[in-house]
């Protein structure tokens, strides 16, 4: 008799937009048939950015081609530039340093802590110099960066306090939500972000008006929106298109109940995976406050094992940031060749994250619990 093996549940869903098809085709065939024919920075965008100003009660948000951008924009709006420094989080994405040194700034590297994986403030605080201009802590899979001390950190140095919130939309810390914290920060819209679309874009968010006027101006070529062909500023081509601006108003009202699932799934987890910690397998520490659910990942042991056995058991599963980013060739040059960071040298080894998308049914989340519960209790992996 033959065994139907089960589908395999993949990590980054090809179906992430299947809902949302003839919403997709609809707004494609409303702007490009709009007689304005405007087809980025037009009115769609201007509500989208108003519908976020809503709903974080900040001064403006500035939509913009992706959450990389975004960070420069900032960077290059505060003035940050040759002969600054930027302490950064030795482990995140390569945006964190290359937006940095893009402006000419340099990125310091600080450690993290080895429980949440975010930037460790202790750390950020040793390696601040008289050329120290920003803090840019980042949010990291389903934790935030511990922001309120954070900000009192860069209040008592006169720092720069950047919020790289690109993966933490709709993450709330002591009743203020992600994105909120900094002088300024970001959301990604990235497909697999979770208010992601179907393409790039990305947003500033920011309490602080000038910031805002001039990320606007840098975004566009350096016009002001108003007189075309004027450019008062060297800028850059990072502009929002009405296409996703159109999508994302449509699909906003469901960003709620999609956060909560993703949610619901990583409660599950940590309650099943907390017991593991003995067996070497170890998940994001409890609660709700300060969560985000971008991504949901382990520390394991026996990394690489866990994510051919959970292979074999038709999971997949993915490895963010395998090399810490001051051993990335592109930055060692910046980094002190004595240095060394082992919180985050550790997670690059022992990260493993798995699916954590809102449409996974019961089935299928009971499936990746039982897979990494039948790692933990097989025998130790040879080396």
């Amino acid at each position: 008799m033959t065994t139907t093996a089960p589908p395999q549940i993949p990590f980054f869903p090809p179906d992430l937009f299947e809902d949302d098809r003839d919403l997709l085709l609809d707004v494609v065939h409303e702007v490009a048939t709009d007689p304005a024919q405007r087809f980025i920075l037009g009115e769609r965008t201007a509500r989208f950015e108003e519908l976020l100003r809503t709903d974080l009660g900040v001064a403006d948000v500035v939509a913009c081609g992706s959450g990389t951008t975004a960070l420069t924009l900032i960077l290059r709006a505060m003035g940050i530039g040759a002969g600054d420094e930027v302490i950064v989080p030795a482990f995140g994405c390569a945006p964190l340093a290359n937006t940095v040194l893009g402006v000419g700034a340099t990125p310091v590297f600080a450690d993290i802590d080895p429980n949440t994986l975010v930037i460790d403030p202790d750390a950020a605080e040793a390696l601040i110099t008289a050329r120290t201009k920003a803090l840019m802590p980042a949010h990291m899979f389903s934790v935030m960066a511990d922001m309120p001390r954070l900000r009192a950190l860069a209040d008592r140095h006169g720092l720069r306090l950047i919020e790289d919130s690109a993966v933490a939309q709709g993450a709330v810390l002591d009743g203020r939500p992600a994105g909120t914290w900094g002088d300024a920060g970001l959301f990604s819209f990235v497909q697999v972000k979770s208010f992601g679309g179907p393409g790039e874009g990305g947003v500033v968010v920011t309490d602080d008006l000038e910031l805002a006027r001039t990320a606007r101006m840098l975004r566009n070529h350096g016009q002001d929106g108003v007189h075309r062909f004027r450019h008062h500023l060297i800028g850059m081509n990072s502009r929002f298109d009405e296409v996703l601006a159109a999508f994302q108003l449509r699909r906003h009202p469901g960003l709620a109940r999609r956060l909560a699932r993703r949610a619901e799934i990583a409660a599950h987890y940590t309650e099943q995976f907390t017991p593991l910690a003995a067996d070497g397998i170890t998940p994001p520490p409890p609660g709700t406050n300060g969560r985000c659910y971008y991504v949901y990942s382990l520390l394991a042991t026996h990394r690489d094992q866990l994510k051919q056995h959970l292979a074999a058991h038709g999971v997949e599963s993915h490895i963010y940031y395998p090399r810490p980013l001051p051993r990335q060739p592109a930055f060692t040059a910046f980094a002190p060749a004595d240095a060394h960071w082992p919180n985050a040298e550790r997670a690059a080894r022992q990260c493993l994250s798995i699916p954590i998308y809102p449409h996974l049914t019961d089935a299928q989340v009971d499936r990746i619990t039982a897979a990494v519960h039948s790692f933990a209790a097989a025998p130790v992996p040879a080396a």
